[in-house]
């Protein structure tokens, strides 16, 4: 249905929409987060380095327009095509002036072969101004929102020191959707305390919202976290590779064949990972989830039942 694949990928996706291979830019804007700065937190989500989730960005150090031409570089010889999103990834990309949004997401923009926008951030970030902003790029150009949800269950967020509620997340969907704003929804398999029915609840209630992407995320443990400190001291079940493969297989087939699905697997910087180490080899993971998909003769959206939007 979705080329050689039995789920609908964002290649997929992003092919039909321009007509050839779009490669995403990995930037860092310079921001921070409030779950770091003091406003919520000071030392982020537990499983959050130092580094945010910018191991595979550009260098704040350079001009977004710097990064674009580095990360263009980088990525020449993976791919070939001349279209691009500039996705600004590392910590809350909303968090900031309005003033500083808008410079940095139009340089961006403004460079040859940029034919789009993804934004990673919170839920609790989406002031009446950032919506207003985003409302009109969105005007103006192929944009989606990336929003860090994780779990759905508050024992967990609690742990993991997410910051919000859910019905934050809800609220925060409900007003992107209200200005045709698509969406990516993030959940992390794997969490400590979570049973496999509690991790198939996160993916039932996403499937619900009906948001326009989902990302699945394996857990990792990384040196230099406070995840990492907590599994040294405490240390808890990690994730199989078959059991993740089930898990992410069962999962996609709950979700409706219409949602693109950006990510199946995490990936850790291999220094940094301390557990675990099969997640390293992603192509093995990916295609074990092929060959389980195959085994079952299904498909993404074979088990989902309801089409429910967040009211």
């Amino acid at each position: 249905m979705w080329g050689d694949k039995r789920y609908h990928t964002l290649n997929y996706e992003l092919r039909k929409q321009f007509g050839k291979k779009v490669m995403k830019l990995s930037l860092d804007g310079g921001f921070t987060c409030p779950n770091r700065d003091g406003t919520i937190g000071c030392r982020g989500c537990i499983f959050c380095g130092e580094e945010g989730a910018g191991e595979f960005t550009g260098s704040r150090n350079l001009s977004i327009k710097e990064q674009i031409e580095e990360q263009k570089r980088l990525l020449s010889n993976k791919w070939n095509t001349d279209k691009y999103i500039a996705y600004f990834q590392n910590f809350t990309n909303t968090y900031s002036s309005i003033e500083d949004l808008k410079k940095k997401y139009y340089e961006a923009l403004s460079q040859d072969g940029v034919v789009g926008l993804a934004i990673a951030t919170r839920p609790d970030c989406l002031s009446k101004d950032v919506l207003e902003l985003l409302a009109n790029i969105n005007q103006k150009t192929y944009l989606w929102v990336e929003l860090g949800l994780q779990t759905i269950h508050e024992r967990t967020s609690n742990f993991i020191r997410r910051g919000y509620p859910l019905k934050i997340y809800n609220k925060a969907i409900q007003e992107l959707k209200d200005k045709n704003i698509k969406i990516v929804t993030h959940l992390i398999f794997g969490l400590p305390g979570e049973s496999r029915e509690d991790i198939l609840n996160s993916v039932r209630y996403v499937a619900d919202t009906n948001t326009w992407g989902v990302k699945f995320h394996l857990l990792y443990i990384q040196k230099g976290t406070d995840l990492y400190e907590y599994y040294i001291k405490n240390p808890f079940p990690i994730l199989s590779r078959e059991e993740y493969i089930s898990l992410v297989v069962d999962g996609l087939e709950m979700l409706p064949e219409e949602m693109v699905i950006h990510r199946l697997t995490g990936d850790g910087k291999k220094n940094l990972l301390y557990k675990p180490k099969w997640s390293l080899d992603k192509l093995r993971v990916l295609s074990g989830i092929d060959k389980e998909l195959k085994r079952r003769n299904s498909c993404q959206g074979s088990r989902y039942q309801t089409k429910n939007d967040i009211k």
